[in-house]
């Protein structure tokens, strides 16, 4: 556990932040090396098809995943003001609520997941193999939103390195197992996604074995847990904008995907592929945004808004640096990048094109993630969701049909439409962060003293 109301605010987000950038790029190649094994060895069709799953995958868990969100902000905050025994009850209401959901959103997956894919105009070409890997990924659901519980919690209390230590591991496993599954045993797109699940199961459970040997305060002790109806609230009211928020991006992109499929499998198959290396491209923005909000969570906690302040230009300056050098990196080698995933020039180049066009404007995706990182900590997600719905169906979908279909860009319009989005969520971020009231959304409640000597009250 990591106090973050003392010392360099610097030095502790980015500390803070580099396990977590490993952690996800982990992850994140979970979802790569699925989609390089079956570009590669089972060709353009099935790539298509495990790229047009992950919309739908990212919509059914977003919303239950931005109420578990709003519980690791809560834990931060506890843990800034040093009481450990609602942090203990915030665990608790975490793990046993994402239990039940997890039950839910299989149930609800399994049921719905074809009749979203008709409604994507997905091609009959690969539409079966999608929802052969989406059906299974749902099966595995439980276990992911158990490891992302544990995962969470411990880094509401500034502990980012064990969460590494179990996806670097499960993440070879995984790789391993893709190599078994698809090329040893022929199982084609459900080897890809039995390789997922069976790995995301075992991290979960080394996650369990490491917090119970260790007699860990955030340990799960089933007799012993509580729900705490108070702090479940409070967990919705902060987390179910960032929900909301999520869910709204899961639909956009399904929408986006589904003018995507109206170009065909070589242009799925592209965008699927890209959108791997935009995914990688954008991990370190994301995880600076993810430690400041643990960084801002508990210095609100310890009224010090100084602090918050200095933490947001250092995560700004950070977070523009990378999105500079990421973005010269896929300028340079972008296409060397998609051959990785398929030899068809057709589809490299679609893809290629994609990423040129989305990677120069990183540096405002970078912005509008680090002022809303800022704002989920100290509890004021509302904004963030109505700064994705503005800059996501008011800014993006729109100008993707009208560029794409009205003005005759094809998918050039689509991509041009993502970084316009951007910069409207940037600008209207950094509006609230400079006008709004969102230091005055904390869970606890204390006087402060802000860096103009002026003190008052955070509720």
């Amino acid at each position: 556990m990591k106090d973050f109301t003392t010392g360099n605010e610097a030095k502790h987000i980015f500390r803070f932040a580099l396990p977590m950038l490993v952690g996800n790029i982990f992850q994140q190649l979970y979802n790569v090396v699925d989609s390089i094994i079956v570009g590669r060895y089972l060709g353009e069709k099935a790539l298509a098809a495990v790229g047009a799953s992950f919309p739908i995958i990212f919509m059914i868990v977003a919303l239950i995943l931005g109420i578990g969100i709003g519980s690791s902000v809560i834990i931060s905050q506890y843990f800034g003001a040093k009481d450990f025994k609602k942090l203990k009850r915030a665990a608790d209401t975490t793990y046993i609520f994402l239990f039940f959901a997890g039950i839910l959103i299989t149930v609800i997956g399994l049921l719905s997941g074809e009749y979203i894919f008709r409604l994507m105009r997905l091609p009959e070409e690969i539409l079966t193999m999608s929802k052969v890997y989406l059906d299974i990924y749902m099966y595995g659901l439980v276990v992911m939103f158990g490891f992302n519980a544990v995962s969470s919690i411990l880094r509401g209390v500034g502990d980012s390195k064990t969460p590494l230590y179990f996806l670097i591991i499960s993440t070879f496993l995984n790789i391993a197992l893709d190599i078994l599954f698809v090329l040893g045993f022929k199982w084609g797109v459900a080897g890809a996604a039995w390789a997922t699940v069976i790995a995301q199961a075992f991290s979960f459970i080394i996650a369990i074995i490491y917090l119970e040997r260790l007699r860990h305060m955030l340990r799960i002790s089933i007799k012993r847990m509580v729900f705490d109806w108070e702090i479940f609230r409070q967990s919705v009211r902060i987390g179910l904008p960032t929900g909301i928020q999520q869910t709204l991006v899961a639909l956009g992109g399904i929408t986006l995907m589904g003018l995507v499929n109206s170009f065909g499998t070589d242009v799925i198959a592209g965008f699927s592929a890209a959108s791997r290396i935009d995914s990688l491209a954008a991990i370190p923005i994301m995880n600076f945004s993810a430690s400041l909000s643990g960084f801002v969570g508990q210095n609100i906690g310890a009224g010090k808004i100084y602090r918050v302040k200095r933490g947001l230009w250092a995560t700004i300056k950070m977070s523009v640096a990378f999105s500079i050098i990421i973005s010269a990196i896929i300028l340079i080698w972008g296409d060397s990048m998609m051959v990785v995933f398929t030899t068809n020039p057709q589809v490299v180049d679609i893809g290629y094109h994609y990423l040129k066009v989305v990677s120069v404007f990183y540096v405002a995706l970078a912005v509008m993630f680090c002022v809303n990182g800022l704002l989920r900590g100290a509890g004021s997600a509302v904004i963030p969701m109505y700064i994705t719905l503005l800059s996501l169906w008011i800014v993006r979908i729109p100008l993707a049909y009208l560029l794409s279909r009205t003005l005759g860009l094809g998918v050039s319009g689509i991509w041009w439409s993502i970084p316009l989005g951007w910069l409207m969520g940037a600008m209207a971020s950094t509006l609230y962060y400079r006008f709004g009231n969102w230091k005055n959304k904390s869970v606890v409640t204390h006087a402060t003293t802000d860096d103009d000597g002026v003190t008052t009250d955070i509720v």
